[in-house]
């Protein structure tokens, strides 16, 4: 599988990867015995995946571009004080499709009602 490094700390070892199919995030921590792989945030990188209860580990990384994509980490980071501006708005848009962002403020915290049928 390739993901992007979204977030990583080479004094522990470990790093946070944005997968290809966009799936749950894959967690890197080195292992004693496995080869060291320097992962910076913004690489492109290669690895296998493991399913383990919940979660995504990504074995085996091979670093296939450095910064290939740096600030994404930022790029998805979304504040409610600052509201996205039309023009990032447009960016988002693609073919036919356009997405739009939800304005947090907006969106209720309670869960939807039950709907009746019959």
């Amino acid at each position: 599988m390739f993901g992007v490094v979204l977030w990583s700390d080479s004094a522990s070892g470990k790093a946070v990867i944005w997968c290809e199919d966009h799936g749950d995030l894959a967690f890197y921590t080195e292992t004693e015995t496995g080869s060291q792989v320097l992962l910076e945030e913004g690489d492109l990188v290669e690895f296998d995946i493991m399913l383990d209860r919940q979660f995504r580990f990504a074995n085996n990384p091979r670093v296939v571009s450095n910064s290939y994509s740096s600030g994404l980490a930022d790029a998805l980071t979304y504040s409610a004080d600052k509201p996205l501006a039309r023009s990032d708005v447009e960016k988002c848009e693609t073919g036919s499709a356009q997405v739009i962002p939800f304005d947090r403020q907006r969106v209720s915290r309670e869960p939807p009602a039950a709907v009746q049928t019959g």
